[in-house]
């Protein structure tokens, strides 16, 4: 018969993914901040407003064409994809600045964060799918950024094709990796990024786990948190708070995207022209973009998603078949799973959504616990007046997967108050997830006790709450999963 897990020895740091040799300097860029804010204001942006709110605003934005010269292009498929680039630019950025929030590093003038922002053609979903910088790619024939020789189709990571042959090669090179056309190009390098967090109030975000990272700065204990524009920055960026390197830190982005999203649609800035007007600029005021992409396009957005909300949204990272791929003078890169990869980016073309439906009826919230249920055999005695008590206490355990013995007992006392979890101090972790069963519990530790745990049920139950073991960390693997953004936004 199993029997209450005992407490383990203390658990051993996380193993870190295989270290990869990014160019010189590249470590501690991370524009990535400047990414997910304008591409919250490109999703909210006007909402409805009017004209009078965001015209002018493209008179800000820097231009670029991406898309000159270019041939054999994919066929347009149903809906609109925005590329976002943030670069690790950063001659705007004063010496104070850097020192405060650690950005200093030489830059490679390449591609910190890339995604891919496929808004549906009824304008109620968007899509936003992170490419890996470090992902192996093979650049097309080009010439370079200033005019030269041309240069052979070669294998590259895929932040380095800005280098290489700037936006245009970037654009050229995602389409052949993924067969979708290209409508609009945005490219961001840091510079309002904490102004706009700080006009909306700041983001609410939430983490079960502490964040630290000493390459950022930033240093989140388990719980929630409203960021303002330093730390926020400091959250989009981190890198080194476990071993699952970016693609940790693209999950981050997504939440971060989701709950800025969920702030800017429930603070009321949306109704407030003055202020959107604000954040709008804040946003927008270190952004280039092709010609095609300015306020009558903002506009259009805004009319077509008055009713956009995080739940609209959906995130995800392309699926990945090999983490440290070795390629012959790039070394360690980050190679996609191609036929998953292909079958993402064809929805994409098709217009479907990559979540799965929702059920029609949300299933009871379960808390997680570090030890299974089942493993925690527990006696229930009433230790009031009332009759059935124990019965019910006993029930409910037993559904939510505890090892009751299905005969709940009287207790000596019958006047108790509080309930309370008995135990013996060797199955303190089974203790701890008996207790959170039971909302507002006691727990009393007896030297001795053995290993069946003891609840005594007081006037104060109300309910069990379901419980059960947390599923494990996110591993880099092939198919990482989509999620929604009320999914991910604080509870």
């Amino acid at each position: 018969m199993p029997t209450p897990t005992r407490s383990p020895a203390r658990p051993q740091p996380a193993r870190r993914s295989p270290a990869r040799r990014p160019p010189a300097g590249r470590r501690k860029s991370g524009w990535t901040a400047r990414v997910v804010t304008t591409l919250s204001v490109v999703l909210l942006a006007s909402a409805g407003i009017g004209h009078t709110v965001i015209t002018s605003l493209d008179e800000g934005i820097g231009r670029v064409d991406p898309f000159g010269d270019m041939k054999d292009r994919p066929a347009a498929g149903h809906g609109m994809n925005v590329l976002l680039v943030g670069t690790d630019g950063r001659d705007r950025i004063t010496k104070k600045e850097r020192r405060r929030f650690r950005l200093g590093g030489a830059p490679c003038h390449c591609t910190d964060t890339i995604m891919i922002v496929h808004l549906s053609a009824d304008r109620q979903r968007a899509t936003v799918v992170s490419l890996p910088r470090d992902s192996y790619a093979q650049v097309p024939t080009h010439t370079g950024r200033t005019a030269g020789p041309r240069h052979d189709t070669h294998p590259i990571r895929l932040n380095a094709a800005y280098a290489e042959g700037g936006p245009n090669l970037t654009v050229r090179t995602i389409e052949k990796m993924t067969r979708l056309k290209v409508d609009h190009y945005l490219e961001i390098d840091f510079i309002g990024f904490m102004k706009t967090v700080d006009l909306l109030g700041g983001v609410r975000v939430c983490t079960a786990q502490p964040l630290k990272d000493r390459y950022t700065g930033l240093n989140l204990s388990p719980g929630t948190h409203l960021l303002g524009g330093g730390q926020a920055l400091q959250y989009v960026r981190s890198r080194h708070v476990d071993g699952a390197s970016d693609l940790g830190r693209m999950q981050r982005q997504h939440k971060f995207l989701a709950a800025l999203i969920d702030r800017a649609t429930s603070s009321g800035v949306l109704l407030n022209p003055l202020k959107l007007r604000q954040v709008t600029r804040a946003a927008l005021g270190s952004v280039r973009a092709d010609p095609g992409f300015g306020t009558e396009q903002l506009l259009d957005l805004g009319r077509a998603m008055r009713n956009f909300s995080p739940r609209s949204s959906e995130f995800t990272t392309v699926p990945i078949g090999d983490m440290t791929y070795e390629v012959k003078g790039l070394g360690s890169t980050v190679k996609w799973d191609d036929a998953k990869a292909r079958a993402l980016f064809a929805s994409l073309r098709e217009d479907k959504p990559l979540a799965p439906p929702r059920p029609k009826h949300k299933a009871p919230a379960t808390v997680p616990v570090d030890v299974d249920p089942g493993q925690i055999r527990v006696q229930v005695e009433n230790g009031t007046g009332t009759k059935g008590l124990g019965r019910r206490v006993d029930d409910g355990l037993a559904a939510t997967g505890f090892r009751t013995t299905r005969q709940p007992v009287d207790a000596a006392d019958r006047v108790a108050r509080r309930t309370v979890v008995v135990y013996d101090p060797r199955w303190d972790r089974s203790a701890k997830a008996l207790a959170a069963a039971l909302p507002g519990s006691e727990l009393r530790a007896t030297p001795g006790h053995g290993p069946t745990l003891k609840v005594i049920a007081g006037t104060d139950f109300k309910e069990v709450q379901r419980v059960g073991t947390a599923p494990p960390p996110a591993t880099p693997g092939p198919q990482p999963s989509v999620v929604t953004g009320d999914e991910v936004v604080c509870p």
